[in-house]
């Protein structure tokens, strides 16, 4: 069977089931369970160390009226950073390739960060439309720009995320299907281009973590915006 190079974004189905919701949901079964002892083992203590580390710099720029997310902006952070990093291992399947679930995960949250904003302090919200000491004749200009840019913002997310893992895995495939078919050829430059394959692996890793921080981070910003 004739295979395209992006039939690897295709969710995998069994018995015409779909399987991404279990592709989300395994990645959470890699944890080590909490438990209730001061000594614990090597794993736990990495484990309690980097989301540690996550926390504190997702709730850096945020006060203490924003500490409350705390929990969703660290989970949602661990979710994206296994599945981003797992999709990476060969005959895997990365759910964060599909639009439609990064849209499910940044619409709701950036609507919650906006209607927070709105129910605290709406004329400060709303004056973010309007950055002040505009001349009166570009206030209506302005006013439709800030809210176009306003309601682009879970579409930037989302297409962000998603475009930059689908350039990822796509020059993966391209290059080692070009290392496949200059092995009997040109082993020489095969085994060249091999050395760029590990190169491009090393920066999709940097790459899946630095997008999960971004998608969050931004999460934050917006929240501070509205608090």
């Amino acid at each position: 069977m004739n295979l395209s190079f992006f039939d690897q974004f295709a969710s995998p189905c069994l018995l015409g089931i779909p399987l991404i919701l279990l592709s989300m949901l395994f990645p959470a079964l890699l944890f080590p369970t909490p438990n209730t002892r001061w000594i614990t083992n090597r794993l736990s203590t990495l484990q309690l160390w980097s989301i540690h580390s996550i926390t504190k710099q997702l709730m850096t720029p945020l006060n203490k009226e924003g500490h409350k997310w705390a929990l969703i902006l660290t989970s949602l952070m661990m979710l994206l950073l296994t599945v981003n990093l797992l999709g990476l291992l060969p005959y895997t399947f990365t759910p964060t390739t599909q639009l439609s679930m990064n849209m499910a995960l940044a619409f709701p949250l950036w609507l919650a960060t906006l209607l927070t904003g709105l129910r605290n302090q709406p004329s400060i919200s709303l004056g973010h439309l309007l950055p002040e000491g505009t001349p009166t004749p570009l206030i209506p200009a302005l006013i439709m720009i800030e809210t176009t840019s306003l309601l682009i913002r879970p579409l930037a997310l989302g297409v962000r995320l998603t475009a930059n893992l689908t350039a990822g895995h796509l020059l993966i495939q391209l290059i080692s299907t070009a290392i496949t078919t200059l092995l009997p050829i040109m082993p020489t430059v095969s085994i060249l281009t091999t050395s760029i394959l590990l190169l491009l692996t090393i920066l999709e890793l940097a790459v899946a973590m630095i997008q999960a921080y971004v998608f969050v981070l931004l999460l934050s910003l917006y929240l501070q915006e509205n608090i």
